[in-house]
């Protein structure tokens, strides 16, 4: 499995601007009949959030789980082993997210998001503010990325910031 390393943009992004990603992301899963699901950690469920704000959207989100803590994404399908061995801040870890969440729904687009924003996580060791690991587990092929976010105002603008880098790997897919 490889990962691939995204940069997103400099600075903060611009709210507005990615609410209106997703409400084109979500027309055109609308539009193809593509269905998609998320496991978010630190995001807390800002993706599929963003994805309910378009009018329709629940033709296409099969659902979606906030697993803020390691017991939930074990309770969701993750296993122990995998985030033992690996951290649960790992591209292994955003990938069984990813598969689990789009086995127990069936979609077509499994979501996978964890990660550190501004503070380290006193209760897991490889905790590094600023690094999230995300992955898109698609009709069978999964795919990890990683991404470092600069300093950022507030929690919403390090969730908004993922969540911008995730929809320019969305808006690249076929389908």
């Amino acid at each position: 499995m490889g990962i691939g390393e995204i940069n997103g943009p400099v600075g903060i992004v611009d709210e507005a601007a990615v609410r209106s990603k997703y409400a084109a992301i979500t027309r055109a899963l609308i539009a193809s009949h593509t269905t998609i699901t998320t496991m978010e950690s630190c995001t807390s469920g800002q993706v599929a959030s963003l994805i309910t704000d378009t009018e329709g959207a629940s033709a296409i989100l099969k659902g979606a789980f906030v697993t803020y803590s390691n017991e939930a994404k074990v309770l969701q399908g993750v296993s122990a082993a995998t985030i033992e061995r690996f951290g649960v801040y790992s591209s292994q870890t955003a990938v069984a997210m990813a598969e689990a969440c789009r086995a127990t729904y069936g979609a077509c687009i499994g979501v996978g998001i964890t990660g550190s924003f501004g503070n380290v996580d006193p209760n897991n060791a490889d905790s590094v503010p600023g690094e999230v690991f995300f992955a898109l587990a698609v009709e069978g092929k999964t795919k990890a990325y990683h991404c470092t976010i600069p300093a950022q105002p507030s929690r919403l603008a390090y969730k908004l910031y993922i969540a911008d880098v995730l929809a320019g790997v969305l808006m690249s897919q076929k389908g």
